[in-house]
């Protein structure tokens, strides 16, 4: 069983190390621009502190913090793994192709560049989403929820590992109707599955969006609402890829071959 396993484990072990690779290679490439990147990650938050300072007088003197002697450092760091995640996601998505790709059909194989692209713009979307909707609205309650009594005072590393958080948690979601193309191409699911299953995909959502975001309503159904509607979407995508089989049809073709066989019956019998 384990010669059998071996060429799998190989062929995972290289895929493996070529994103790796590809990841740490971004990682350095990513820390020499850390500083725009932070200046970026951070602009939608010092945004909020604005707006709300406009509303509040404690407000006003809001900051952003470091709690840590070396702070900076580690945040350059943090900045920098997340940006290089992004930049390697279209290898490792190739990476990810190119390990199932042997228990592909030939023509199934040739899907890798939509595969990869499409996987990268809907992250890309996701992110975009997240970054210039969901943290507007959600940081702007989150800070003006209590700001007449306290001074927010952010501190950096908390901030830069929940922003990400939330990127990659829009990111992600947005992959869903890449993963169900793909699926229904390959035979693996139809439509009338997925909108049986419907019922358990909100409640499935919602449990994520709940993971993934800010402990408030908002920003929790900014993030289920596209959800339930890229679902929807691949609901149709996968229609047109992998239609599930009409009962009448099976009906039909379950008479027509019980007909067919009535009448090989009957010339073997008119035969003997």
């Amino acid at each position: 069983m384990f010669n059998e396993l071996r060429p799998h484990l190989v062929e995972l072990r290289k895929r493996l190390a070529i994103s790796v690779g590809s990841l740490i290679v971004m990682f350095f490439v990513m820390f020499f621009f850390h500083e725009p990147l932070l200046n970026w990650m951070v602009e939608p938050l010092n945004t909020a502190l604005i707006e709300v300072g406009k509303k509040s007088v404690h407000a006003a003197d809001g900051m952003i913090t470091t709690s840590q002697v070396g702070g900076a450092f580690f945040v350059a760091l943090k900045v920098a793994f997340f940006a290089a995640i992004m930049g390697a996601f279209p290898i490792i998505l190739s990476q990810i192709w190119f390990f199932i790709a042997p228990g592909l059909y030939a023509s199934e194989k040739k899907m890798v560049i939509p595969f990869v692209v499409g996987g990268t713009i809907m992250f890309a979307s996701g992110v975009l989403f997240a970054y210039y909707v969901v943290t507007p609205f959600g940081f702007d309650f989150l800070i003006t929820f209590g700001s007449f009594k306290f001074t927010p005072l952010i501190n950096i590393e908390d901030y830069v590992g929940f922003f990400t958080k939330i990127m990659f948690g829009f990111g992600l979601a947005f992959q869903l109707p890449v993963f169900a193309y793909f699926l229904a191409l390959l035979g693996l699911v139809n439509d009338k599955q997925m909108m049986s299953f419907f019922k358990y995909a909100i409640v499935i959502i919602f449990i994520v969006a709940a993971l993934l975001t800010p402990p408030d309503v908002l920003t929790q159904l900014l993030m289920a609402g596209p959800l339930v509607i890229l679902y929807g979407l691949s609901i149709l995508i996968v229609k047109a890829v992998n239609p599930a089989e009409d009962e009448d049809e099976d009906e039909d073709e379950d008479e027509d071959e019980d007909e067919d066989e009535e009448d090989v019956k009957k010339i073997e019998e008119a035969k003997q």
